[in-house]
């Protein structure tokens, strides 16, 4: 494969590097996550106009039809940008659906993504913490022939704005995905401080939450299959946003220290402040080719896709965290201030290292499946 991208995804890139520069720029940002959903709808319209909602939907449900590293290429500049709001939550519900068997219900949740009149998120994770979701404990009962789910599910996206919410649960011992509204009643939406406020974190109470049949959307190795491939997919995106924000403050790092001055020079001269931003540089284009490498053998179904998403979040959830580290060095102590950007993709890349699974979790994976091979 190559380890670059076409022409045409490089002006895909560029187009969203351009929308992202005068649609969502720091102010806008930091405006955004001082409010209590990060979310603004006349942003999230502006996206569904570029059809990022829809960019791996089917071109059937009004999607762009594209790949993953098309996907990958425009959550770069998201990353870049540190978009806030539930982008990534949408995308990861979006991808769960792709991979079902098509059904009229599944076929009208991705219309209505894909047109960005629908936000939607995953709730997995639960007291295990465990972002595989082998270990879904969440009990569904039938009663009078209807699914009624109790339980609670911790750190979910971006769920006090969504329509829909996926929750994996276990019914008579088999996993299946369940489709609920976000305002279903018995649903309890209560938000969990998190280090990075431009993306929203809940904890899901269900109190007898009931759905009818059409709700149960796979049970088995199919609902199986679709949670593992939403996971991949989204863990895709974050390697990729996780990259953008390194690019970003490689650049702003590197503009910095040509500009100040210490002991009459410009501390970019000092052979200590250029051996730092040389480690960044290091890091960014490794894991780079990481992410590309993902997301090509993920939407191609290799047989390394697996192994290849666990090693480009294994290393980026390091990386990133080093270079947000350098980052704050070079600026000394500018770097560590509410005023400067810089803070707002530390904690970025921060809470982005344990979303998804942190580089313990994802080398444990590649070990699992070493022994698996």
């Amino acid at each position: 494969m190559e380890f670059d991208l076409s022409d045409t995804q490089r002006m895909m890139q560029q187009s969203a590097r351009t929308f992202l520069a005068g649609e969502c720029p720091a102010a806008r940002v930091r405006k955004l996550m001082a409010g209590d959903t990060a979310f603004d709808a006349e942003l999230w319209t502006a996206m569904a106009e570029q059809g990022w909602q829809g960019i791996i939907i089917g071109e059937e449900h009004g999607g762009l039809g594209l790949g993953l590293v098309e996907l990958a290429a425009v959550a770069e500049e998201m990353g870049r940008a540190c978009l806030p709001g539930p982008f990534l939550a949408t995308l990861w519900a979006a991808a769960t659906l792709q991979a079902l068997p098509d059904a009229p219900a599944i076929g009208s949740y991705l219309t209505k993504i894909a047109s960005g009149k629908l936000l939607a998120t995953v709730a997995l994770l639960e007291e295990s913490l465990d972002w595989s979701g082998d270990t879904t404990a969440l009990p569904a009962t039938r009663r009078s022939g209807e699914t009624r789910l109790n339980g609670r599910k911790l750190l979910v996206l971006d769920s006090a704005v969504a329509d829909l919410i996926l929750v994996p649960a276990k019914l008579d011992g088999n996993l299946v995905l369940v489709a609920v509204e976000g305002r279903a009643a018995g649903l309890q939406v209560r938000a969990t401080p998190g280090i990075d406020a431009t993306r929203k974190l809940y904890e899901l109470t269900l109190d007898d939450v009931t759905v009818n049949d059409t709700a149960l959307l796979a049970a088995g190795p199919v609902a199986e299959r679709a949670i593992r491939r939403g996971i991949d997919t989204a863990t895709v995106a974050v390697c990729a946003e996780l990259v953008g924000g390194m690019q970003w403050t490689l650049e702003t790092s590197t503009a910095y220290v040509q500009t100040r001055e210490q002991f009459g020079k410009t501390i970019g001269s000092f052979q200590a402040v250029q051996h730092q931003l040389a480690d960044v540089v290091l890091w960014l284009e490794s894991g780079r080719s990481a992410y590309y490498h993902a997301a090509w053998t993920l939407n191609e179904n290799d047989p390394a896709a697996a192994s290849a998403v666990s090693i480009a979040k294994a290393y980026l959830s390091d990386a990133a965290r080093e270079v947000g580290n350098r980052g704050v060095q070079v600026h000394g102590g500018i770097g560590f201030t509410w005023e400067h950007d810089l803070q707002l993709y530390y904690k970025r890349a921060k809470a982005s290292e344990i979303l998804l699974g942190d580089a313990t979790y994802h080398r444990e994976r590649l070990a699992e499946l070493v022994v698996d091979v």
